[in-house]
């Protein structure tokens, strides 16, 4: 029995020192202090973001409000690896975070802001989102979860990010939403749609942590960051249909059309006799795929610019009732609207002809 707590004593003390981080996150165990609140202090921000509060700014209110339902994660794994972040409470017993954070993880902890480590489970993950879900069986009784926005922010909209960044607990940072309606790479050449862009500075240990309007909703799970005034959060949209059913059986079913596609871009128009560079380009139908004899992918090639440009494969522009001018507009309805097994009608234009097909969508297949 001695041995064995030594044993992991050393095995736990281990990772802490030597654990890489994954994209997003950071290493356990490198820096560590109090919650602290860096709030904005640019001569703009303090002159048109003035509160009421003991002198603060109106940033200072939204981290008292919310930096206590914030919370650090450490990963550990038996093969040497790990990885340190954010998450937020939604509930009484569940922390929303982002599922790089814990993949690949044997154990996991979380610390409140005024509480010790303690052991909680993973209760479901979906890479196809970057979201996960884990378990606080015990969480204190002076917390409140955080609430999603129901509707998409306005860019320009001021936000704060709050998480771990660096391991340091608490810290805060201010910026905007700088863009709506992202697309991000996420796994097996899939998109997570609906992304939040923000200028707000999000580094290593952000990861997982909420993004929030300055009344404390949360617009987005922070995704990634790190440089260029340039940051990515999962949208509340998408969160609010994919965290329900990891909670409820610990996974998410993503609608699938079996295609690969990309926005018609001039070329693309050119080659293909469009009268406008605009909707979405099918190129290649997965064999036994949804689509499969129902839609049209390229069936050849043509050179303009010293480019090779497909050509002869449907291009799509609507669904249902929603135009798709982009590649990133399908992506949106596709996540937010729709789920496996409902059939749509695609607009579609195929040899020069507007035509209309119903699709029925499959599920996305495992990763």
């Amino acid at each position: 029995m001695g041995n064995d707590r030594l044993s992991r004593r050393g095995f736990l003390g281990a990772l802490g020192v030597a654990l890489a981080g994954t994209a997003g996150c950071q290493a356990p165990g490198q820096v560590d202090g109090p919650a602290t609140a860096g709030t904005d202090t640019t001569p703009q921000s303090r002159q048109s973001q003035q509160s009421t509060q003991s002198g603060g700014s109106v940033y200072t209110n939204v981290y008292r409000e919310v930096a206590d339902s914030v919370v650090s994660i450490r990963v550990y794994s038996r093969i040497g690896r790990g990885s340190q972040g954010s998450g937020f409470l939604v509930d009484d017993e569940h922390v929303v975070t982002n599922e790089h954070v814990v993949a690949g993880g044997d154990e996991y902890y979380v610390r409140f802001a005024d509480t010790g480590w303690r052991q909680v489970s993973v209760v479901g993950t979906d890479v196809y989102s970057d979201l996960a879900v884990l378990r606080v069986r015990n969480s204190p009784d002076d917390v409140s979860p955080l609430t999603f926005r129901d509707n998409d922010p306005a860019v320009g909209m001021r936000v704060v990010a709050i998480g771990n960044p660096f391991g340091l607990s608490g810290s805060v940072s201010e910026g905007i939403v700088s863009g709506v309606d992202r697309t991000l790479r996420g796994a097996n050449n899939f998109s997570i749609a609906d992304a939040i862009q923000t200028d707000a500075a999000v580094n290593p240990g952000n990861s997982g942590g909420p993004l929030v309007d300055l009344d404390g909703g949360v617009v987005g799970v922070i995704n990634a960051g790190g440089g260029d005034n340039v940051a990515f959060a999962i949208s509340a949209q998408l969160a609010q249909r994919v965290v329900p059913a990891l909670v409820e059986d610990g996974t998410y079913r993503h609608s699938y059309m079996g295609v690969t596609l990309q926005s018609v871009e001039p070329l693309i128009a050119e080659a293909n006799d469009l009268r406008r560079a605009s909707g979405v380009y099918i190129d290649t139908i997965v064999d036994g795929g949804p689509s499969d004899g129902v839609l049209q992918g390229s069936d050849g090639s043509e050179t303009i610019n010293n480019t090779e440009i497909p050509v002869g494969g449907d291009v799509v522009r609507r669904l249902d009732d929603t135009p798709t001018p982009t590649r990133q507009a399908l992506a949106t309805f596709l996540a937010l609207e729709t789920s496996p097994g409902d059939t749509v009608d695609v607009t579609i234009v195929r040899d020069g002809q507007t035509r209309t097909v119903e699709l029925k969508l499959g599920r996305r297949p495992r990763p």
